[in-house]
């Protein structure tokens, strides 16, 4: 089914394109049998604005339109009194329609569409009786049918998306952070910061929580998809451990910058390279940590509890060469790292993900 889809994709034809199309169709069947209309261009226009990539957006997108036509006709009908369609009063229903909306702070989608919907009801429903009501109704319906629609033929599922993005995100942390051991060595020591390394991690980060945000949005009002959100919730708790990884990596930087500067440390602080070991160990566990997120096997699991003991050993190590160290700062830095590399070995360790998952389960079904 994938191999059709991808080669109709290539001609343009995509599975949104397929519901936008087979909801107007249907809309304006289901709008002909129902309500006896010669031309039911509502039912038809509402069902293509209203297909959207999510069930959510879809719903918003319904919602939008009816309030929008609801107004327009409300509108068109009070002046319809008054004025016959001409230019002045299609300036007058547009104007007043729009200001109104705009005054109430209305979403933009629906600003337009009361001018879109008060425009064509004074064109067309002067001459014909419940012209507006069918409308409305018509608006209703085609909304209703692409929302449907929607939810039924292949909902979309941004759930493997997340997935793909923790494992990115995990990769490019456990990356950024073996890259400041460039910091430590006193070939590269002067004029590298590792700022860019860092920025470069807290877009990825970013970006992975908007993919979170959006397969969330598409579990939204989409009863088809309900056994996916405890899965999504577990992603949910993991990614925040990961933005948390994030925020230690970035401390790390801070200190070993200050740590650069100071002509102290090289000479009081001996075994540099067993900060570079720790360094990488701890990278190490947040490489496999994003690997257990998405593939929970005992294989990965016991690999990720290996390295975990490997990491904290290597921290316990450097702990051994503070005893040579006179100068506050250097102390303060040094240890400053440490504690944020066992942090760090701390939000990988799968027992604390799955009672901080627990934490938020309860608190959703507490709320």
């Amino acid at each position: 089914m994938n191999r059709g889809a991808e080669i109709f994709a290539r001609f343009g034809l995509t599975l949104q394109i397929f519901k936008t199309a087979l909801a107007a169709a249907l809309s304006w069947f289901v709008a002909t049998s129902l309500l006896h209309g010669e031309y039911p261009y509502f039912a038809a226009l509402a069902a293509i604005l209203t297909v959207q990539v999510t069930v959510a957006d879809s719903v918003d997108k319904a919602t939008q339109r009816i309030i929008g036509i609801v107004g327009g006709v409300m509108l068109s009908m009070l002046l319809g009194f008054w004025f016959k369609i001409g230019a002045i009063s299609i300036f007058f229903v547009i104007l007043l329609g729009m200001g109104i909306a705009k005054a109430l702070r209305m979403n933009p989608q629906i600003i337009s569409q009361v001018a879109i919907s008060s425009f064509l009801v004074l064109a067309f429903g002067q001459n014909e009786e419940g012209y507006a009501f069918a409308r409305i109704i018509e608006t209703i319906l085609g909304s209703g049918i692409a929302v449907l629609i929607n939810a039924l033929i292949v909902p979309q599922n941004a759930i493997p998306d997340v997935e793909r993005s923790i494992i990115s995100t995990s990769s490019l942390a456990a990356t950024t952070l073996r890259s400041l051991n460039m910091l430590l060595d006193t070939h590269f020591m002067q004029g590298k910061t590792g700022r860019t390394e860092v920025n470069a991690l807290i877009v990825g980060t970013e970006k992975c929580q908007d993919t979170l945000k959006l397969a969330e949005q598409s579990l939204k009002y989409n009863p088809f998809l309900t056994h996916k959100r405890t899965h999504l919730s577990r992603l949910s708790v993991s990614i925040s451990k990961l933005e948390h990884i994030t925020v230690q990596i970035r401390g790390i930087r801070r200190s070993l910058h200050d740590l650069q500067q100071n002509q102290a440390f090289q000479a009081e602080y001996a075994n540099i390279q067993q900060l570079q070991r720790t360094l990488e160990a701890t990278a190490d566990c947040i490489a496999i940590f994003g690997k257990t997120i998405v593939d929970s096997s005992e294989e990965n699991l016991s690999a990720l509890r290996t390295q975990i003991q490997v990491a904290r050993a290597e921290q316990a190590r450097c702990l051994i060469d503070f005893k040579n160290v006179a100068s506050p700062e250097v102390l303060r830095d040094t240890g400053s790292v440490l504690t944020d590399l066992s942090r760090i070995v701390k939000e990988t360790e799968r027992q604390n993900t799955e009672k901080q998952y627990s934490r938020v389960r309860e608190g959703n079904i507490g709320s």
